[in-house]
């Protein structure tokens, strides 16, 4: 009897067949489990462990700073074609740049960890430029906490994040000595850095004598709660655009939008005096019109860096997103289909966060040299 042939595109055919089922299961599986393989890739599994700095290193020194004044050509002076940096800066910014180190070897990134380093420099050039039409940008190094310590409650990740915010206070301590007495000063931040800079606003500028040269504090990317984080702020919620002194604040996502990963964390967690933020609305500037809450459609939209991969180039294009601020303060920036395509980074539940600053660069730039005027002119 003559046994039967398979034929090869038959084998060929049930291979990808398999393969596609596979891919199907697997996809279905990170939908369900992408938090926990997330924490699994991220979170270290050492303790935690205070990072030296290199011998001698002070933040009176330059090579402490990825952006200051003083250093040529740095990645805050960068701007798309049609834009220029002031030739007299008028203010002086303080920037704190989001996190950039990925590993799961440490909670704290080294300062002259070469890969996170460069990533940092990449976030100067895409977010702190959105500023230099104003103010002269200091960005220091500062030993970060890395990615994972987002993503648990574990003590060590509490410890990493003291110890960075230790090396923003040292900073900007010297910030102050060395930036001129008689200017404005701008504060800015994104992601991790906004954490440390809502800190800084809580602990170190209550009193202060400099609070009173405060333009505003762009707290970008980070969940401020209007009754538990803004009673301990000294400075008010913007409401209006031509408003000086006073915080702004939002967080992008597309819709349909899934905040849990945000929210989760932020609901279970208490402000500075220990008030709850559980449920609580989260202060939301709508950066396309410089005012607190409402609408406004993409012709309203200046202009958005869309970065290449690593962000070293952009495109830079007029009217492509619009923006409404939604429930409990979230910044919604409609449907995701209909976006420009802005890259790989988009985190999960359609979370815009690595791009907070890249979606509305030219409102920001307006909205600074309004507020600047604003200030100057009380």
């Amino acid at each position: 009897m003559a046994t039967k042939r398979r034929s090869p595109a038959g084998c060929f055919l049930k291979i990808v067949a398999a393969l596609i089922v596979l891919f199907i299961a697997a996809a279905f599986a990170y939908r369900i489990f992408e938090k926990e393989l997330m924490r699994w890739a991220m979170v270290p599994s050492v303790e935690f462990r205070e990072v030296a700095n290199p011998a001698g290193a002070s933040y009176a020194q330059a090579n402490m700073w990825i952006a200051r004044p003083d250093i040529a050509g740095n990645p805050s002076l960068w701007t798309p074609e049609g834009f220029r940096p002031a030739a007299a800066p008028r203010a002086s910014v303080f920037f704190v740049h989001p996190t950039s180190f990925l590993e799961r070897s440490a909670w704290n990134a080294p300062v002259d960890d070469e890969e996170s380093q460069r990533r940092a420099a990449l976030f100067v050039r895409s977010q702190a430029s959105a500023f230099n039409s104003v103010g002269a940008i200091w960005a220091p190094k500062y030993r970060q906490a890395t990615f994972g310590a987002f993503l648990t409650d574990a003590d060590n990740a509490r410890r990493a994040l003291d110890f960075a915010y230790r090396d923003v206070l040292a900073a900007y301590e010297a910030f102050l000595r060395q930036a001129p007495a008689d200017r404005p000063i701008i504060l800015a931040a994104h992601s991790q850095g906004s954490l440390h800079l809502m800190r800084l606003l809580q602990e170190r500028l209550r009193g202060a004598p400099e609070a009173e040269r405060i333009v505003g504090a762009y707290v970008v990317g980070w969940p401020v709660s209007e009754s538990a984080d803004m009673p301990a702020i000294p400075l008010p919620g913007c409401r209006t655009a031509t408003q000086a002194r006073c915080l702004l604040s939002w967080q992008s996502f597309s819709e349909p939008a899934d905040p849990s990963q945000v929210t989760e964390v932020y609901d279970g967690s208490a402000g500075p005096g220990g008030a709850s933020r559980n449920g609580s609305t989260m202060v939301c500037t709508n950066p396309l019109t410089g005012a607190a809450g409402g609408a406004a459609g993409a012709d309203r939209n200046l202009g958005t860096l869309i970065p290449n991969e690593d962000f070293s180039t952009a495109e830079f294009r007029r009217g492509a997103v619009p923006a409404r601020c939604g429930p409990r303060g979230l910044l919604l920036i409609g449907d995701n289909d209909a976006l420009p395509e802005m890259g790989p980074y988009a985190l999960p539940g359609n979370n815009y966060h690595v791009y907070d600053y890249a979606l509305f660069w030219a409102n920001v730039r307006a909205d600074a040299e309004r507020r600047l005027a604003a200030f100057e002119g009380r």
